[in-house]
């Protein structure tokens, strides 16, 4: 879905199509040929008015991704990946993280590994591929933390107006 839409630090005024469709689909995205026409239905709108409310927020950096979430390594092959990064250089090699589409996002911590990001691909032997790549690119080193045991968190928030 390309690189994260910059960081708001003002609120948004979403609409209500927005709200009914954060409110609805923090979990249970339908896995069906065409989803958004699915949340549609669900939310009374059109599959076009949802395509352009979630782009909206994407645009405004509301929204960083959407679709569905598996458990991990059930589909292909994921891992958590760490960097320290120098501050100076942490937008820089964030932006060349987040133009793999292997990589589902990524954020800073306040810690010495500062740059954490998700990778997910078809295969343990392409996530080495584009760890490898990015510790070229970067020329600095990227921790892999595979999973050991998992943990299921629940993403999901109330929101302000729910």
């Amino acid at each position: 879905m390309g690189p994260p839409a910059p960081r708001r630090s003002a609120p948004l005024p979403l609409t209500q199509l927005q709200r009914a469709l954060l409110d609805r689909f923090q979990r249970d995205f339908p896995l069906v040929a065409r989803p958004f026409a699915a949340m549609a239905k669900a939310v009374g709108a059109s599959e076009a008015e949802v395509i352009v409310a979630l782009a909206e927020l994407r645009e405004a950096g509301a929204l960083a991704r959407v679709g569905a979430t598996l458990a991990p390594n059930r589909a292909g092959a994921s891992t958590l990946a760490a960097m320290a990064v120098p501050s100076e250089r942490l937008e820089e090699v964030a932006d060349l993280v987040s133009a793999f589409p292997e990589v589902n996002h990524n954020y800073e911590r306040e810690h010495r590994f500062n740059l954490w990001f998700v990778v997910t691909a078809e295969s343990r032997t392409r996530i080495e591929e584009v760890l490898a790549t990015i510790e070229a690119r970067s020329g600095l080193p990227v921790l892999d933390l595979p999973l050991v045991r998992p943990f299921k968190l629940d993403l999901g928030f109330p929101l302000p107006w729910s």
